[in-house]
């Protein structure tokens, strides 16, 4: 064989070994950019920033019982505010001090402008 199709036999196989490769990464490339693998590696960072917060949030609860016992006493306060008011007998107080007028002046009002 002469020197001339020694390298035409190399070329050849460069060029088929270069393309193989080109190939695997096109296919690579298909796989990674594919809706299920963008939509498994979105999720799995969302997924651990998930239970990195979940994590902080255990922390910094087990640090501050008292206070969150405290924040949740108070919602439950405000929220169950209209049965104490009214156990306590000021529901009526607190209904006097309000500036919102009741059914009955909007309705008196409607019929003095007639």
């Amino acid at each position: 064989m002469s020197t001339l199709e020694e390298r035409l036999k190399v070329d050849r196989a460069l060029r088929d070994a270069a393309r193989a490769v080109l190939i695997a990464d096109l296919e690579h490339a298909r796989n990674s950019f594919s809706a299920k693998g963008v939509a498994n590696r979105v999720g799995s960072r969302l997924g651990d920033g998930a239970l990195d917060v979940l994590e902080t949030a255990k922390e910094t609860a087990s640090d501050n019982r008292g206070i969150i016992a405290a924040l949740i006493g108070a919602i439950l306060l405000w929220l169950g505010r209209q049965p104490l008011l009214e156990a306590f007998g000021l529901a009526d107080a607190h209904e006097a001090d309000t500036d919102e007028p009741t059914s009955d002046d909007i309705s008196s009002g409607d019929k003095d402008e007639h």
